[in-house]
């Protein structure tokens, strides 16, 4: 069994508050457990300008990520003298993801921003951010094809992410930070309802690993993605019903 008594191939408890925010055009709480992510979307009209240099039609989704000094077991300072690798490195991750389940083209000339402020951080926070903030951003984009302004067709398969790892030996689904601090492989996966990857960041922090075992995380991977994306379905209410999966 595993620290907080889970199977090898079970996520945490999982649940979505939509709507959680009055303010936002999308907004979520996500809670993998006791990981916890505020997502909000904000649709501004006109694209980047480096798009319109190009001549390039349609919109962009971009995202932010921050955590609050408390989210974590001790006090984190906020970084207000710019942001640091690994901030940066997450709002790119989000912002890739989530560009994947969107046609941009259709999207019109706009920019999307999701902004995902870390709560509580318990392990995981990219990725209930990504799967968080796809519903936000789902939620915004849909006021949109309600109204007529854009096409249903904006919508591509959605995306969810997972982090697999191994610890003492074993390959384990969705870690808590107990189990990622100490994990001897630890993996970020994003996939999307097509059964596409998007994204997979994997590292050995000990011994190399062997095709295998990568193939066990990326079963696991797949499998708990799955759920996620049908959890987002369920809280994405009459929206979920027609969101492509091929």
């Amino acid at each position: 069994m595993r620290v907080d008594g889970r199977r090898s191939d079970q996520l945490r408890p999982v649940s979505f508050t939509t709507d959680y925010t009055i303010f936002a055009e999308g907004s979520v709480l996500v809670n993998f457990d006791r990981t916890r992510v505020l997502c909000t979307a904000t649709l501004e009209k006109g694209a980047p300008r480096w798009m319109q240099a190009q001549g390039r039609p349609g919109g962009w989704i971009t995202a932010e990520y921050a955590m609050l000094p408390r989210a974590t077991q001790e006090r984190t300072p906020r970084e207000t003298n710019g942001l640091g690798g690994r901030t940066q490195e997450i709002r790119r991750l989000v912002g890739r993801s989530l560009r994947a389940a969107f046609n941009l083209s259709l999207l019109g000339e706009r920019t999307c921003i999701v902004d995902c402020d870390v709560l509580q951080a318990d392990g995981g926070t990219r990725t209930a951010a990504i799967t968080g903030g796809y519903v936000a951003l789902a939620q915004a984009i849909y006021k949109l094809v309600e109204t007529g302004e854009i096409s249903q067709q904006v919508y591509l398969p959605p995306v969810a992410a997972v982090s697999v790892g191994v610890l003492e030996g074993e390959a384990l689904l969705d870690l808590c930070y107990a189990e990622d601090s100490r994990a001897e492989v630890d993996f970020n996966v994003v996939m999307n309802a097509a059964g596409k990857f998007i994204e997979v960041q994997g590292t050995a922090e000990g011994q190399p690993f062997s095709r295998s075992m990568l193939d066990e995380l990326l079963a696991l991977a797949y499998r708990g993605i799955g759920e996620l994306l049908q959890a987002q379905r369920e809280a994405l209410g009459k929206l979920g019903t027609y969101l492509p999966i091929h």
